[in-house]
């Protein structure tokens, strides 16, 4: 059987990783006002920041036209393959899903025997956010407007983090962006340690348009996780729509590469 792995935009893999493992990236549209961009081909969150810089109307996301996707899955069923993975995840977290499951096919494992892997993988996925700006949250429907209103008076950073059903939930409130990052590595350097795992971690910074921040927090991890691997990436356009410029993230799964990925 052979099988297709199809991702979306968010996940950021690199050009050479899509070529590498024959993946197929649908890419998610962006709209700012009148004008249809689309992440990952002709559009960046520092291009999107700097738009809404310079007046631009607040930018709205979208799915991929389903025409897009009957066309793909056409496609894919003249080619031959017959199942797809879905990764069910985001960012760069989803990206080394769709990596890991690309090195299944790759050792010939079958499709029931991924899906398991894949879950057990997203099983060890945990992080937490910090979101500077509660007015992307409220434009995108995820914040009432008195709530946003309120929260940017008293400078309130809500602390954010992915249910069990991958639905972005606040679970606390801080005042302050240096005092809700304090909280978010404190709450990092508790939860792995209890992980029985942690001696297999791979660890994530993303960043909204904050490099500075980002490599404050390596610079943390790289401290506290000496022997471990760590990211630092930027949110993707679409991701960076609805959390906002300034918005960041610590992120951890366990390392695929330390992984045996053959049955």
């Amino acid at each position: 059987m052979k099988i297709a792995l199809v991702t979306d935009s968010t996940s950021v893999l690199t050009d050479q990783e899509v070529k590498d493992n024959n993946i197929n990236v649908v890419p998610i549209p962006v709209i700012v006002g009148d004008k249809e961009y689309l992440e990952g081909v002709n559009i960046t969150s520092a291009e999107l920041f700097e738009k809404q810089k310079q007046g631009a109307a607040f930018p709205k996301t979208s799915q991929p036209s389903m025409g897009q996707m009957i066309e793909l899955c056409n496609k894919l069923h003249g080619e031959g393959y017959e199942a797809i993975n879905d990764s069910k995840m985001t960012v760069r977290l989803q990206g080394y899903l769709v990596l890991a499951a690309a090195r299944m096919i790759k050792n010939g494992m079958e499709p029931e025997a991924i899906l398991k892997k894949l879950d057990e993988i997203r099983k060890t996925i945990d992080e937490y956010f910090v979101v500077d700006d509660l007015n992307n949250l409220s434009r995108g429907g995820r914040l009432s407007n008195a709530g946003a209103f309120i929260g940017t008076m008293l400078q309130i950073k809500p602390l954010l983090t992915f249910n069990s059903d991958g639905k972005i939930v606040a679970f606390e409130k801080i005042r302050s962006l240096k005092r809700a990052v304090a909280k978010v590595k404190k709450l990092t350097l508790e939860k792995t340690a209890e992980l029985p795992y942690k001696d297999k971690l791979r660890l994530f910074v993303f960043h909204s348009n904050d490099l500075k921040q980002a490599e404050d927090i390596k610079q943390f991890i790289n401290t506290n996780f000496p022997d471990k691997p760590v990211d630092v990436a930027e949110f993707s356009p679409v991701i960076a729509t609805h959390l906002g410029e300034k918005s960041i993230a610590i992120a951890w799964m366990i390392d695929i590469d330390k992984l045996d990925l053959t049955k």
